[in-house]
């Protein structure tokens, strides 16, 4: 299965000065983006990767996220926009030098298969890390739960007797 938002890019691009690569999800892509991250809508998704050669065939990212979305507030229902900004760094590795051990203060690792690196999914799984799980309208307030009668699970039983 291709994704949604792909923009190929061969990791020998790159070479040893780095590269600067912008990509932008066009209105076709941001709807099946949307429809793939249960988003209500998606405007606008950019990315610029700053890339840089690592050994091994490896390669550095530093990217800036911007995106212009509409969710569903999980308070009212009602769809809102709201924005993304999101700065990040990953690195790019060949799958045989993935390190299984995963220290969580280290970057993001995205295998790849040494050839091509796809910038458009990487772009997508930024912005789905940057989403909020709850969105909520600015402003919506969640209605305070009203007081049970009675802290005894058995008084409405005993008021049908």
């Amino acid at each position: 299965m291709s994704p949604e938002f792909s923009r190929p890019l061969t990791a020998s691009a790159v070479g040893r000065r780095g590269a600067e690569v912008t990509v932008e999800a066009s209105a076709a892509e941001c709807a099946a983006l949307a429809a793939r991250l249960r988003l209500a809508g998606l405007a606008v998704l950019r990315c610029r990767f700053e890339l840089a050669e690592l050994p091994g065939g490896a390669v550095a990212a530093q990217g800036q996220l911007s995106a212009q979305l509409t969710q569903d507030c999980v308070v009212s229902l009602e769809p809102f926009d709201s924005v993304v900004e999101e700065n990040f760094a990953v690195r790019f590795v060949v799958e045989e030098q993935s390190e299984e051990d995963i220290d969580p203060d280290s970057e993001d690792e995205i295998v790849y298969d040494g050839y091509t690196i796809d910038l458009g999914e990487a772009a997508t799984e930024q912005l789905a890390l940057g989403l909020d799980p709850y969105p909520r309208r600015p402003g919506a307030v969640l209605d305070e739960a009203a007081e049970p009668a009675s802290s005894n699970p058995f008084a409405a039983l005993r008021r049908r007797l």
